[in-house]
C-alpha cells in the first residue's frame, strides 16, 4: 500500500522549526525523585499551560509499563491548552490497531485536528514482557509496519474492508471513526536500526531520532531517506530530534550547572528512587538507539558546539539523554545547527522538567525562531543574531512579549 502522508502545510508555509516537549503528570524527575505515583491534575495543567505559554508546538505523552495511560493525559492536555498539539506514546502490542485508530480519531476530534501518534515497536525483551509481549525484537518492526497500514487505511477508507495480516486479522471493519479532517493523522516512527529506517521511511510522516553528533545525525537523515525513495515516495518524513538541554545565562555557569546535574543524575539512578532498578535492566541495553549513545559516549564526552555525552553514560543509554550545555544563545546555535541538516522538529526536555521547559520557552526557543527569521529576511546564516545590551533574561523576556 503507498504511503498516504497526514495533511500538513505545504513546504512553502511549513516552518522551519518546531518544538516539542514532554509531558509530565506530577512533580518528580531526575533531580528531584519524589517517592509514590499517580497524576496530580493541578500540576499537570500547570505544566502543559507553561509549555503553550512558552511556545512550544507539540508535547509527547510517554508510555512505559508502569506509567500514566498516554491517551488519557492527551486529552487532558487538550482540554487545558488551545495549541499545543498532544502527540500520543503507542506500543502496539497493546491496543488493537483498529481500536487504536478509534482512539486517536476521537482524540484528534475532541482537539480539533492536533492529535498526532508516535509508534514504539520497543527496545527492551523485559519492558515487552511486562505485558504479556514476547515477540522478538527482530518481528517487533514488521508488526509496527502493518500496525501502521491499518492506521492509515482506517482513517481513510470509506467503506468495510478486511484484513488477513501477520500480526493481525479482522473482517468488515469501517468505515472506521473519522478524524478532524478526515484524512489521516501524523504518524510518528523513531529508532536507531536497519528495520526503523525501512518501516519509518516508508511510512512515517515523521521519524524520530536521539541527539548525536552532527555527523552521525546526517547520516541517519540520508539513511530514512533512501528508505523513502526505496519504498516509492516522493517526499521524506521530517526529522525530529531530541536533547535535553542544561542552559543558563553563561556558558561557565551552564557547564557548572551541567556538573551539578551529573552527579544527582548518578546518584538518582545508583538508588533506583526514580526508576525501579528492575525496569531499567542489568547490563548492556538491547535497543540500537542507546547501544549508539553509549559507543559515542565512549569516543568523547563533548561534541561539536554543545552535546555532551556525560548524561547518557550516567543513565546507561536509557531513553534520549544527551544534553545541549551552554548559554542561551550557544544552544539556541547549537539546535540551528541541527535544523540545518535538516531536523524540522525539535524535542528539549530538561532534567528539572518544569524549570527547564520555562526557561526553554523564555531564553532559548525565541532565540532559534527570531535567528531564522532574520535568515530568511537578509540570508545571513549561521550565527545567532547579537542580542540588545540588555541583561540577558530582560532580553528574552522582550523577545517573548514581541
Amino acid at each position: 500500500m503507498p504511503h498516504t502522508p497526514a495533511p500538513s502545510t505545504t513546504p512553502a508555509d511549513q516552518p522551519e522549526v518546531e518544538f516539542i516537549s514532554l509531558i509530565n503528570v506530577r512533580e518528580a524527575d531526575e533531580l528531584n525523585p519524589r517517592p509514590g505515583s499517580g497524576v496530580d491534575l493541578r500540576y499537570l495543567k500547570r505544566y502543559a499551560r507553561a509549555l503553550e505559554d512558552g511556545g512550544f508546538d507539540y508535547t509527547l505523552a510517554p508510555y512505559g509499563s508502569s506509567t500514566a495511560d498516554p491517551f488519557t493525559v492527551a486529552a487532558a492536555v487538550a482540554q487545558h491548552t488551545e495549541r499545543i498539539r498532544p502527540i500520543i506514546a503507542l506500543r502496539p502490542n497493546t491496543i488493537y490497531p483498529t481500536v487504536a485508530a478509534q482512539q486517536l480519531a476521537t482524540l484528534d476530534q475532541l482537539s480539533e485536528g492536533r492529535a498526532v501518534v508516535h509508534i514504539i515497536s520497543g527496545g527492551s525483551d523485559a519492558e515487552q514482557a511486562r505485558q504479556g509481549d514476547f515477540v522478538t525484537k527482530d518481528e517487533r518492526y514488521d508488526r509496527s509496519e502493518e500496525y501502521v497500514e491499518i492506521l492509515q487505511r482506517s482513517w481513510t477508507e470509506r467503506e468495510p474492508w478486511n484484513h488477513d495480516g501477520r500480526y493481525y486479522r479482522f473482517t468488515d471493519f469501517g468505515p472506521g471513526f473519522p478524524t478532524y479532517s478526515g484524512g489521516p493523522i501524523p504518524v510518528s516512527i523513531g529508532g536507531s536500526s536497519e528495520a526503523a529506517y525501512r518501516v519509518g521511511g516508508r511510512l512515517g510522516d515523521i521519524f524520530g531520532l536521539w541527539g548525536e553528533p552532527l555527523a552521525e545525525t546526517r547520516e541517519q537523515i540520508e539513511r530514512v531517506a533512501a528508505a523513502a525513495r526505496a519504498a516509492g515516495r516522493t517526499d521524506v518524513p521530517r526529522t525530529w530530534v531530541t536533547f535535553r538541554p542544561i542552559v543558563a545565562a553563561t556558558d561557565d555557569l551552564a557547564w557548572e550547572k551541567a556538573h551539578r546535574t551529573l552527579a544527582t543524575i548518578e546518584q538518582t539512578y545508583a538508588s533506583g528512587s526514580f526508576f525501579p532498578r528492575r525496569l531499567l535492566g542489568a547490563g548492556a541495553p538491547q535497543n540500537v538507539g542507546s547501544q549508539r549513545a553509549l559507543e559515542i559516549a565512549e569516543r568523547g564526552e563533548r561534541h561539536d558546539r554543545a552535546l555532551w555525552t556525560r548524561t547518557a553514560k550516567a543513565t546507561n543509554g536509557a531513553g534520549a539523554s544527551t544534553a545541549l550545555v551552554g548559554s542561551y544563545e550557544t544552544v539556541a546555535a547549537a539546535i540551528l545547527d541541527y535544523v540545518e541538516l535538516g531536523a524540522s522538529l525539535v524535542s528539549v526536555r530538561g532534567y528539572d522538567n518544569l524549570n527547564d521547559a520555562i526557561d526553554y520557552g523564555r531564553y532559548v526557543l525565541p532565540l532559534v525562531r527570531q535567528e531564522l527569521a532574520h535568515r530568511r529576511a537578509t540570508g545571513r546564516r549561521g550565527e545567532v543574531v547579537d542580542q540588545p545590551p540588555l541583561p540577558v533574561r530582560e532580553a528574552a523576556r522582550e523577545l517573548v512579549q514581541a
